[in-house]
C-alpha cells in the first residue's frame, strides 16, 4: 500500500493546469462490451425494452437495473466557488468536473456535475425534484450563503435521497478530525479547549455546529462585523441562532479579543490574521489557516507560535479539506441505504478520519494525506455503521 507523503509540496504551472482541462476531465464508458450484434441487442434495442418494461411495473427495480441509486448529482449555481466569489454556473463546471473525478477515484461512486442558472430557491429545488429519478444523492457544492442554508434544508424535506451540502458539513468533518489528531498529539482534550472560528458563513457555521455537537463547550465565532454574542443586532437567521449557542463567555470585539488565550483558531474566510495576534493565544496553540488559495495568516509565520499548523493548500503539511470525508459520507450513505446524512454519521465520520493516523502521528500528519488509499472506506464503513446497519 503506498501512502503519499503529505509534506511533498505540489507545484503546478499554470499552463500543465489548463493543457490537463481541455475538453473537461470527464467521460463517460459502458460496462457491457459492445463489439457484436448479440451484445448490442443486450445493451440496447430490443433487449432493453424487457427492462424497461419490468421497471415501469416495479419502479424499485430501478436502483438494481439503472446507475440511479449509486450516482451522485454534484449540484452548483457557482455563486461562492473556492476563493473566487460568485463567478456563475459555467465557471464553476470545471470545479463540480472535479469533485466527481474525487467521487469516482476515491469512493467508487459515479458522480454527474449539474451547474444551474439560478439563484432562486424554489427554481433549484424544482429542477432537482423533476430529475429525481436520474440520481441517489444530491452533494450541493459553492452555494453561497445564506441561500445554501435554505436550499438546503428544502431539499432534505422535498428529496427521497441523502443531501449534504459539502462547502459546510464536509469541511466540519475535516476540521473537527483535524483537531482530534491535534489534542490527541499535544495530549489535550477537545472538549475543555477554547476554540475560535473565523467565518460564520456555510463552513464556519457547519464547523462551529459539529463542534458543538462533539462537546466543545467555548466555540466563538466571528463574522466580518466580529464576535457573534447572543442579542447581537443585524444577524440573519442563521447567524443569531449560532450567536446564541456559542460564546459562553459573552465576549465583545474584534479578533483581538476573541484569540487571547484561545487555544485553537479555524480560519474559514478571506481576512487577514496578523501573526501578532496567534502570539496572545495560549501556548502552543492549533492554527489551522483554511481559507484558499490565500490563508488567514501566513503558515510559515504562525509556526512561529503554534505547535499545529494546518492549511487548505497542497503545498503544506495537514491539508484540512472537505475532499477528508466526503466521498467516503456519500459512498456510506449509500451503502446503507438511508435518506439522511445525521450528526451521529458526521461525528463517526471525524473520528474514522483521525483514527486513520492516531498511531503515527505527528505534528505534520494530524490527519490522512487526501490521498491516501485507507481514507474513503473507512468513513463508509464508520457512517454504515452510525447508521445502524451493521
Amino acid at each position: 500500500m503506498t501512502i503519499v507523503d503529505a509534506r511533498e509540496p505540489v507545484r503546478l504551472r499554470e499552463s500543465e493546469i489548463f493543457a490537463a482541462h481541455i475538453g473537461g476531465k470527464l467521460s463517460t464508458g459502458c460496462a457491457l462490451p459492445l463489439d457484436t450484434s448479440e451484445n448490442l441487442s443486450v445493451a440496447y434495442t430490443p433487449g432493453v425494452a424487457a427492462v424497461s418494461r419490468a421497471i415501469a411495473e416495479d419502479p424499485s427495480l430501478a436502483a438494481r437495473y439503472t446507475w440511479a441509486s449509486r450516482l451522485v448529482a454534484i449540484v452548483t449555481n457557482g455563486s461562492a466557488v473556492l476563493g473566487l466569489g460568485d463567478v456563475g454556473p459555467a465557471a464553476a463546471l470545471p470545479v463540480m468536473e472535479g469533485k466527481a473525478a474525487l467521487f469516482k477515484h476515491f469512493a467508487g461512486l459515479n458522480a454527474i456535475p449539474l451547474v444551474l442558472d439560478s439563484s432562486d430557491v424554489d427554481e433549484m429545488v424544482d429542477v432537482l425534484m423533476r430529475l429525481r429519478p436520474s440520481f441517489g444523492a444530491v452533494c450541493l457544492e459553492d452555494v453561497a450563503a445564506p441561500l445554501c442554508f435554505e436550499l438546503e434544508q428544502r431539499l432534505r424535506a422535498a428529496l427521497d435521497c441523502p443531501v449534504l451540502h459539502d462547502d459546510q458539513h464536509g469541511t466540519a468533518v475535516a476540521v473537527l478530525a483535524g483537531l482530534r489528531g491535534a489534542c490527541t498529539l499535544l495530549g489535550r482534550r477537545i472538549d475543555t479547549s477554547r476554540i475560535v472560528v473565523l467565518g460564520a458563513g456555510a463552513a464556519g457555521s457547519a464547523t462551529a455546529d459539529l463542534l458543538l455537537a462533539a462537546g466543545v463547550h467555548d466555540v466563538t465565532v466571528l463574522d466580518s462585523r466580529g464576535i457573534l454574542f447572543d442579542g447581537c443586532g443585524g444577524l440573519n437567521p442563521v447567524k443569531a441562532a449560532l450567536a446564541a449557542r456559542t460564546n459562553p463567555r459573552g465576549l465583545r470585539g474584534g479578533a483581538a479579543v476573541a484569540l487571547r488565550d484561545a487555544d485553537a483558531v479555524i480560519g474559514l474566510c478571506a481576512a487577514t490574521v496578523p501573526d501578532s495576534l496567534i502570539a496572545t493565544m495560549a501556548p502552543d496553540p492549533i492554527v489551522f489557516a483554511l481559507s484558499s488559495p490565500v490563508p488567514e495568516v501566513d503558515p510559515g509565520l504562525a509556526a512561529r507560535y503554534a505547535a499545529v499548523v494546518g492549511t487548505g493548500g497542497s503545498d503544506h503539511p495537514n491539508q484540512i479539506i472537505n475532499t477528508l470525508a466526503s466521498p467516503g459520507i456519500f459512498r456510506g450513505v449509500l451503502d446503507a441505504g438511508v435518506r439522511f446524512i445525521t450528526t451521529e454519521m458526521k461525528l463517526a465520520a471525524a473520528d474514522a478520519i483521525a483514527s486513520i493516523v492516531e498511531d503515527s502521528i505527528t505534528a505534520d500528519r494530524i490527519v490522512p494525506h487526501p490521498l491516501d488509499p485507507r481514507l474513503a472506506p473507512a468513513v463508509a464503513r464508520a457512517v454504515v455503521r452510525a447508521a445502524g446497519r451493521v
